[in-house]
């Protein structure tokens, strides 16, 4: 008589279910705000906690003015909608991350301008990053500048600012110094096909510019640095002509400089 076989039963184990996921995991952009805001390090103890504490309340109130407000509700309006950043929202959020960073330790930032000059090298290799390169046409196409503009729109914003910067603290020298060290970055940005999508660039010459003139209507160079500078300052005028009213203003000054060594003699 055959054996009968019975199957043996597989014993599975049913996986407890799982809790939902939600579906925005990235931080909003108020959220990256906040975070760079944050003070990194804990406050020390003694005597200077006080004046440390006032310091940073200070702070604190002057992050969160106005721009702060109207950056949360930007921020919430484009949650809520989930729609891509228009040009003028770009801008906006650009400038309020600047003015986080700047708000940080503006005086050490701005006293060393190499920092400065690490600043626009990185936003300048940003725009070449974002270009895509391919073997077929031009890498200078309506395609490759629409990839390349938010880093376009972040330099710019960085040479505007951090120039502001240096003029609302009267650093004068430094001004000139930042104005010819961006205008070497801003000259080395690629130059499109569609002259149209060359703005930005002759926007940022117009600015450091008119930083440069401001400068030099508030300071009068030395002969020896005010030569210096004008032989700096012909040479950027070969990228563009925005900088020949500061040529002309430091000739001017110069030629005042010769007429009083003039009459002293």
């Amino acid at each position: 008589m055959a054996a009968v076989c019975q199957p043996r039963r597989a014993l599975v184990e049913i996986p407890a279910p799982q809790p939902k996921i939600s579906a925005r995991m990235r931080r909003s952009y108020l959220e990256i705000l906040s975070a760079r805001m944050a003070p990194s390090s804990p406050l020390p103890r003694g005597r200077n906690a006080t004046a440390n504490s006032k310091r940073v309340q200070s702070l604190d109130a002057d992050i969160g003015g106005g721009w702060n407000g109207r950056i949360e509700e930007q921020c919430e309006k484009m949650e809520e909608h989930h729609t891509p950043l228009s040009n003028q929202q770009l801008v906006q959020l650009i400038r309020s991350l600047i003015l986080v960073e700047q708000s940080q330790e503006p005086r050490i930032l701005t006293s060393d301008l190499k920092y400065l000059q690490e600043d626009l090298q990185l936003k300048k290799a940003n725009v070449y990053r974002s270009i895509p390169y391919s073997r077929f046409g031009s890498n200078r196409d309506a395609h490759c500048y629409r990839k390349a503009y938010p880093h376009l729109v972040a330099f710019k914003v960085s040479c505007q600012e951090w120039g502001q910067v240096l003029l609302r603290n009267k650093e004068w020298d430094s001004v000139l110094e930042h104005t010819l060290l961006a205008w070497r970055y801003t000259s080395e940005l690629p130059q499109w096909d569609t002259v149209s999508h060359n703005a930005l660039r002759e926007q940022c010459f117009s600015i450091l510019a008119a930083h440069s003139l401001t400068a030099l209507q508030h300071r009068r160079p030395e002969p020896s640095r005010g030569r210096e500078l004008l032989r700096r300052l012909k040479i950027a005028q070969v990228h563009s002509q925005s900088i020949r009213p500061c040529i002309l203003e430091l000739q001017r000054i110069l030629g005042h400089a010769e007429d009083s060594s003039m009459d002293t003699k």
